[in-house]
């Protein structure tokens, strides 16, 4: 079958295809949609950015009556981000048979969800906020005959299987089940054993994968020198659009900070940001304003932007799968991509794994380098081969040089001199979390000098009334006192010049320079807009069919911000709240955004 048409699919999809540009279908399109049209179960077991969506969302589709206001169809994703995408495809899909699909996803008003729950036929949502929903009786699956689970593997991952067979139990016995996933690990085959029905078995092999257009390659880096490298990488690349994957949201939010104080066009996205945030960020990002997104694994799964050029993994995949999930974002749409995994010293084993799960090498990044292509054929690793043999023996120096060095031992603070000591307060790093939790900290390295008690009755007298102290003393103090503002003391019972409190007082002579002590590394406050806030209210509201994503979308495109300009956005019945940085406003009022073509008619509050 090589055309929509061939696959029984009703006239008005096909001219939603057509007015998609979409011309053939994708290999498990093609094998999934007769199945499905044909009311069988069907497992589907395919990668990333293979087409899953439109796999079962035309049957489903196709399947729904317009005239019938209930809901008839369920749809389970495992993340925010994958609802909202869905939805918007399902949407485009079925805009020319008049189906109502609705969103419902944690992050965003529940009240607004269970206003728009009425009269809808398609409900796409993340399991937790279905529950809710649900506990609620706002959502009722009396008269649901189609169910799907999108990204199965992903929802086990995510811990949340026992909630979707509560689900599955609440659905109608006669329901059409269809389950997709990625990998098939055993908890995924024992539930559709459990709650499918002779099903259909679809599997899409290796080499119809989106991701035989991707060059892969590794880097060698310590811990502590990944952050530079990954600018260094960066400013090599001259990626279009990259995405940088973190493990951890703490950890995403670090490196975005520190490649925005390195002047560049980059934003967050992970689990800790508001739902607001995430959908300004990442409509930012589909839009090309932003060039370089930092996320965690959120991001991995389902999302279609096609401009992404580099996939850069700054942490290492938990797994084979999870990397070719990551990677699975760039080589879109027929273009070629680039994936770069950062890989620390003790992490080879992670590195072999994956070299196994693609049954090629992964050679060393350098600037402007081919790299071997996961699925590629024998010709491409034939034109790869001998540029790897010239590389070998550089590649062997890079990791040399890229490996961290040994940690030094410091000596105690009582045999150094005073310029020793001024030289090791200069280049040592402030001490990471790790660090603290293996007992390396700045306390225990004083308990071996054992220094004298620090007295403070002194010091308290010279910081409360520098007047009263002799002249001499008033200057040294008044710095000390500015540096314990800028920055905590590194070690407890020293001053700011390496030495106890009592030979502080007593060098009142010292005319030595005070020294900046370095700030010590703590947890970062997430960014939530900078400056006053003004609140705007918009005249269309609930009644008119407005969401929050429909408001952020529009200011966002009509003024030209970012989404994060928009915050704390309430849909009530007949007006929108919501608020903007006092910076913005008078561009944001004058931006006159609308929705489908009504005016949103932005006003201050007060």
């Amino acid at each position: 079958m090589t055309d929509f048409a061939d696959l029984g699919l009703s006239e008005p999809l096909l001219r939603a295809l057509q007015d998609l540009g979409y011309e053939r279908p994708s290999p498990i399109q093609a094998q999934a949609i007769p199945a499905l049209l044909s009311g069988r179960d069907m497992i589907g077991q395919a990668q990333t950015g293979s087409g899953k969506t439109a796999a079962f969302g035309l049957p489903l589709l196709e399947a729904i009556d317009p005239e019938d206001k209930n809901v008839q169809a369920l749809v389970l994703t495992p993340t925010r981000e994958l609802c909202i995408q869905v939805t918007q495809a399902l949407r485009a899909y079925g805009q020319r048979k008049g189906v109502e699909v609705v969103a419902t996803f944690g992050g965003a008003p529940i009240r607004t969800q269970q206003a728009q729950l009425k009269g809808a036929q398609v409900v796409v949502g993340t399991v937790g906020r279905v529950l809710d929903l649900i506990s609620r009786h706002s959502l009722i699956l009396h008269d649901c005959r189609w169910v799907v689970l999108d990204e199965a593997d992903e929802m086990l991952d995510l811990g949340f299987l026992e909630d979707v067979e509560k689900i599955l139990k609440l659905c109608p016995n006669g329901r059409q089940t269809a389950l997709f996933s990625a990998t098939m690990p055993p908890p995924i085959a024992a539930l559709a054993d459990n709650y499918l029905y002779d099903p259909a078995l679809v599997k899409v092999k290796s080499d119809t994968l989106t991701v035989e257009r991707i060059d892969m390659f590794h880097v060698v880096v310590g811990k502590r020198d990944k952050a530079d490298k990954l600018v260094e990488v960066v400013k090599a690349e001259k990626p279009e659009q990259a995405i940088v994957f973190c493990r951890t949201k703490i950890g995403c939010e670090q490196l975005f900070r520190k490649l925005r104080d390195q002047g560049m066009n980059v934003k967050a996205l992970h689990g800790d940001m508001s739902q607001g945030s995430r959908d300004g960020v990442m409509l930012s990002f589909k839009a090309g304003r932003v060039a370089i997104l930092v996320a965690t694994d959120v991001a991995a799964r389902g999302l279609d932007i096609d401009s992404v050029t580099h996939v850069i993994n700054y942490d290492v995949p938990t797994s084979p799968d999870v990397y070719v999930h990551r990677i699975g974002r760039t080589g879109r749409a027929g273009r070629h991509g680039r994936a770069i995994t950062f890989i620390e010293p003790s992490q080879m084993d992670s590195l072999d794994a994956i070299e196994r799960h693609i049954n090629d090498k992964v050679p060393a990044w350098a600037p402007g380098k081919v790299g071997v292509r996961f699925g590629g054929s024998p010709d491409d690793a034939a034109a790869t081969e001998s540029t790897d043999a010239a590389a070998d023996s550089a590649d062997a120096k890079d990791g040399a040089e890229d490996a961290p060095k040994p940690r030094r031992t410091r000596a105690r603070r009582t045999a150094k001199s005073d310029d020793e000591a001024t030289e090791a307060t200069a280049t040592d790093e402030a001490p990471s979390t790790d660090d603290k939790a293996a007992g390396d900290t700045p306390a225990e390295d004083d308990a071996e000098a054992k220094p004298k008690p620090r007295t403070r009755s002194r010091r308290k007298v010279v910081d409360a009334d520098p007047g009263d102290a002799p002249e001499a003393d008033a200057t040294p103090a008044a710095d000390e006192k500015a540096a314990d503002d800028k920055a905590p003391a590194a070690t407890n019972g020293a001053s700011a010049d390496g030495g106890s409190s009592d030979d502080a007082d007593t060098d009142e002579d010292d005319d030595r320079p005070a020294r900046t002590r370095r700030r010590r590394s703590r947890k970062p406050g997430l960014s939530r807009g900078e400056g006053p806030l003004t609140s705007v209210v918009a005249q269309l509201g609930l009644e008119d069919g407005v969401s929050v994503a429909d408001v952020v979308r529009a200011i966002t495109d009509a003024a030209a911000v970012d989404g994060e300009v928009v915050q704390d956005v309430r849909v009530r019945t007949r007006f929108t709240l919501l608020k903007v940085p006092t910076s913005e406003l008078e561009t944001v009022l004058g931006s006159d955004p609308a929705i489908g073509g009504r005016a949103l008619e932005l006003t201050t509050l007060g």
